[in-house]
């Protein structure tokens, strides 16, 4: 798949299949992400690689709690609801959630996280594997019971939470808007 495929058909993935993700393939989406630009070449970001089940469900179960109780963010009820759901997994089952954190007040290290993710979210797909943002993750992540979770310096923030895996199913592809362009 050329990259401009990619970028035109990669959509969430929000079903995956109970399939662990091979250590190479893994590899392969952290070498993605650290060839993604980084200001000045710093090339700063930390990666924390989970693949332990039984952690990915306590953050979840975590993370939901800490929404519903904290709602450190605005969010629609119809999904404060969905996070109250025994059931709901914010990882949506995912086998491997690789977190991009780097350190607060460093300039443009949120950006250089998020290019990171996209790169890494791009070869998935070109791969076969789906990806989805977690952004109900990223609160509680941000927490110091979080970070201790990941093992995170104090000064360091979760800016991009990625789940990856095999789909259970094609994710829909979704309808982009025309941008608004000015050419000059």
């Amino acid at each position: 798949m050329d990259a401009y495929t990619a970028i035109l058909t990669r959509s969430s993935a929000r079903n995956y299949l109970n399939k662990a993700i091979a250590r190479n393939q893994i590899d392969r989406l952290i070498n993605a992400a650290i060839h993604a630009p980084s200001a000045a070449n710093r090339q700063e970001w930390h990666f924390t690689v989970i693949t332990d089940q039984s952690l990915l469900d306590k953050i979840s179960k975590d993370a939901k709690s800490f929404m519903t109780h904290a709602r450190p963010i605005e969010l629609p009820e119809t999904l404060y609801d969905k996070l109250k759901c025994e059931n709901f997994n914010i990882f949506y089952n995912a086998p491997l959630l690789i977190v991009i954190s780097g350190e607060l007040g460093k300039p443009w290290m949120a950006e250089e996280c998020a290019l990171a993710a996209q790169n890494m979210m791009l070869l998935a797909h070109a791969d076969g594997l789906g990806s989805c943002w977690i952004g109900l993750g990223q609160p509680y992540l941000a927490t110091q019971e979080g970070k201790d979770l990941l093992d995170l310096p104090p000064l360091y923030y979760p800016f991009a939470p990625v789940v990856f895996g095999h789909p259970s199913e094609v994710p829909n592809q979704t309808i982009r808007m025309k941008a608004k362009t000015n050419i000059y």
